[in-house]
């Protein structure tokens, strides 16, 4: 039977890793992160980390599955106003990819997913989570707020999209992206 080759994986190295990524990574940003800052940082070689990443986008993938980079919450909140809900979470995720550090982590994450299948599935997940709008769209559509045939889990991807390729494209930040995206689900307000 054959094994696997190398050093085994050790658990601290790992999380020693993934912290110091996310540190430096807050800390400077993408564009200033390097392998053997992170290995430095980490108290490890800089083999190490290749031994287990292809590079820093794998890194900062693992990070943001692991729930290292983002705010502590990213669920749609629930004050009663459904509009109001998704417009205030809207412009809040739109403030993190507007922020230097968003941009290169969407950058990132991205560069990750191209050279890495198992790394664009699980980032799919993440970002497609249905926990992020399917209780509060549910909940809304359970009290007549959204159409009874509303294929949540398709709004959630379509409204991840859009985000995700405003980031790609780099499109300046626009003060009513999120009244529009939302008029899109939900249709005119006072319509």
């Amino acid at each position: 039977m054959a094994g696997r080759r190398g050093a085994p994986r050790s658990e601290a190295a790992r999380v020693a890793i993934l912290d110091a990524t996310a540190a430096l990574f807050a800390e400077r940003g993408y564009d200033h992160l390097s392998i053997e800052g992170i290995a430095a940082r980490a108290g490890v070689g800089k083999q190490t980390v290749y031994r287990w990443w292809s590079g820093k986008s794998a890194l900062i993938a693992d990070c943001l599955l692991e729930g290292m980079l983002l705010p502590e919450s990213f669920a749609v909140p629930d004050t009663g106003d459904l509009r109001a809900d998704l417009v205030s979470w809207l412009r809040a995720v739109e403030g993190v990819i507007e922020s230097p550090s968003g941009e290169g982590l969407f950058r990132s994450l991205i560069a990750a997913a191209t050279e890495n299948v198992d790394v664009g599935r699980r980032l799919r997940e993440a970002l497609a989570d249905p926990r992020l709008f399917g209780p509060r769209l549910r909940d809304a559509r359970a009290a007549g707020d959204l159409r009874a045939d509303l294929p949540i889990e398709d709004v959630t991807e379509t409204i991840i999209g859009a985000l995700v390729f405003r980031a790609l494209a780099r499109t300046p930040p626009d003060p009513v992206y999120a009244e529009r995206l939302v008029d899109l689900l939900l249709g005119p307000a006072g319509a």
